[in-house]
């Protein structure tokens, strides 16, 4: 019951991100570049080293750090779907290298699906460059999602020695 559950929550927590990148993606270039320039100047204004700067250099750096934000902002949401599709695979009974393939595979295609969307939005267009940000995100997602399981396989693993070695001393 518990794998079945877990299995929900993530798969709801896949689909929920895939509705938000569609999303993102649906926007128009002028409205994408525009929340990229809100996201930008909200970082501009509360960074200690730059939020007393001249509103003229703040315009600078809002437009120089725009493609920065974007890029970020495609391999942060890519993050969150390797995290997701492997979360989600770990919870079925396979060899870690078929997990590992299934999970980047995923990512990759709907990265791709993702800009073949983009080139019919009005001042958007396709990218590898993109495809190749986005699959970066699933690979860190990914080792994430291998990491924590280690450390909760190790943790585990602890208690269960522990117990054993405190059961024989009595």
């Amino acid at each position: 019951m518990k794998r079945h559950l877990l299995r929900i929550f993530f798969i709801l927590m896949l689909l929920a991100t895939f509705v938000a990148i569609f999303n993102f993606s649906n926007q128009d270039g002028k409205t994408s570049s525009g929340v990229s320039k809100k996201v930008a100047r909200k970082i501009i204004d509360i960074f200690p080293y730059t939020k007393n700067l001249s509103e003229a250099t703040k315009v600078k750096m809002v437009e120089k750090s725009q493609p920065i934000i974007r890029k970020l902002a495609h391999f942060s949401i890519y993050t969150l779907v390797g995290i997701s599709i492997m979360a989600f695979i770990s919870t079925y009974n396979r060899i870690l290298l078929k997990k590992f393939i299934i999970s980047l595979s995923v990512g990759l295609v709907y990265a791709i699906s993702d800009e073949i969307h983009q080139s019919f939005v009005p001042g958007r267009g396709p990218s590898v460059k993109d495809v190749c940000i986005d699959t970066s995100g699933v690979f860190l997602g990914i080792i994430i999602v291998l990491v924590i399981i280690s450390v909760f396989k190790a943790l585990s693993e602890g208690v269960e020695n522990n117990k054993k070695r405190q059961g024989t001393k009595l």
